[in-house]
């Protein structure tokens, strides 16, 4: 059963939906005339940018984490939802009131009513994405906020969000996505990300591939931006996975041994030192944050769904792999889980403008048993269409056209001692997430919508 939303809210939301006819604008001058409607609310708190291909999430909740243990009030920004709009936007950890998006986004209509577009060409009509910026730094500006740490929407150059001068740029890493808009290319889309650096604003990232390297370097070079690299200035030691993950960080200027977070997968202990290179950074722009907070911030970071334990006996795990790298990462942390499991259920589904023959070839072969889905979205990849491509690689492929249904089928499957991972999409995790967790816990219900 769902939360019943208020109805102002209801109507809010679908206003903010219904923009979406106006498709994605890889352009900031709409960005740039909303924030001067709203009174430039991205001038009036620091902020930390975040892009790149993936962990940007995982990144962000690891420095707002430390942030927050070292005493700031401290925004997040992040997209999509899993469940509820108002998690996007997000202070100490805590979504957004449903009564300020309803206030803030009435101010954003009545600001773009009777004002025109910034290239004149007629009434000025924003996307779904500048108008949820527009909203969380107004929240964040209106509720002064110590520091933000801002995700980027797609890209980074022309991305909504690029209207912040931050203390620090992290790009995560490079790899093919969203091509229609980025470029078809490592290159192409390295530049896209790039366009974060500000001059003399240093860029942390985790970022190999010559290619994508290059083109960083370039960009920071030519604004007087210092880049820091993972695994050349600054990396992991000694990393002992378990229930939890210990690691030691060899940093720019700060090393610190036997450091612990709780998220699974190799590929976090990578992420948190993105993190921990930001906060040096921070740290060296005059924001104060000692061992102790960075260590029990470290600690105490969870992100929702990207490898989260929603259930036991059997164990069901959440995560939101949606292209080959992150299912890649994901086969990696389901091997050196395996042998704790006498078998494991894999729940999928995918949207169809996704690779995801390239995350069947990833994820299919580890498992012992394939419950084939879709989300509840219009872009979702048809059953019968994932199915049929999974049958080639295995033999034990059941369906089902709804997430719910899908999981049932798996728990039925399943013994206690047994593994369920339910992947392929955020929307799908977003599904399987409002059915199995409330907003105290595991179980129960949650109303929302995703994009």
């Amino acid at each position: 059963m769902s939360m019943p939303l208020d109805g102002s809210y209801q109507e809010t939301i679908d206003y903010i939906y219904a923009l979406q006819k106006h498709g994605i604008k890889l352009a900031l001058s709409n960005s740039v005339r909303l924030m001067e409607l709203m009174g430039n609310p991205q001038q009036k708190f620091r902020a930390v940018h975040v892009a790149g291909t993936n962990g940007k999430g995982s990144t962000s909740m690891f420095i707002a984490s430390m942030l927050m243990a070292a005493g700031y009030r401290v925004g997040l920004y992040t997209s999509p939802h899993l469940v509820s709009f108002t998690e996007r936007i997000r202070i100490n950890n805590v979504p957004i009131p449903e009564a300020r998006v309803v206030e803030l986004a009435q101010q954003v209509r009545s600001g773009c009513r009777g004002t025109c577009a910034a290239d004149g060409s007629g009434p000025m009509s924003p996307t779904f994405f500048e108008v949820t910026t527009a909203i969380a730094f107004a929240y964040f500006a209106g509720e002064g906020v110590d520091i933000a740490v801002i995700e980027t929407g797609m890209g980074g150059r022309l991305d909504s969000t690029n209207v912040v001068m931050p203390l620090v740029s992290i790009i995560t890493n490079i790899d093919l996505e969203h091509t229609e808009f980025l470029g078809g290319t490592l290159d192409r889309i390295a530049g896209e990300k790039a366009g974060i650096v500000k001059p003399g604003v240093p860029v942390v990232t985790g970022a190999m591939q010559p290619e994508a390297l290059s083109v960083i370097e370039r960009e920071a070079e030519a604004r007087g931006a210092r880049v820091y690299r993972l695994s050349k200035d600054f990396m992991p030691a000694d990393i002992r996975q378990g229930g939890a993950q210990r690691f030691e960080y060899r940093g720019i200027r700060n090393h610190y041994s036997a450091l612990t977070i709780n998220m699974l997968g190799r590929y976090q202990v990578d992420n948190a030192c993105l993190a921990l290179a930001a906060i040096e950074c921070l740290r060296a722009a005059g924001v104060a944050v000692d061992e102790t907070a960075l260590r029990r911030g470290l600690e105490k970071a969870r992100w929702e769904g990207r490898m989260e334990r929603v259930s036991e006996r059997p164990d069901v795990y959440l995560d939101g792999a949606h292209n080959p790298a992150s299912a890649q990462r994901l086969a990696e942390t389901i091997r050196d889980l395996k042998s704790s499991y006498r078998k494991l259920v894999l729940v999928i589904g995918i949207l169809g403008d996704k690779d995801y023959r390239g995350i069947v070839d990833a994820l299919v072969p580890l498992v012992d048993r394939v419950v084939v889905s879709k989300p509840h979205y219009s872009r979702a990849l048809e059953v019968r269409v994932l199915a049929e491509e999974i049958r080639k690689l295995h033999g034990s492929v059941a369906a089902a056209e709804t997430i719910g249904d899908a999981i049932a089928l798996a728990r039925g499957a399943a013994e206690s001692d047994d593994m369920i991972l339910v992947t392929g999409s955020l929307y799908v995790v977003g599904d399987a997430r409002a059915l199995l967790v409330s907003r105290d816990g595991p179980s129960g219900a949650l109303a929302g919508l995703k994009g």
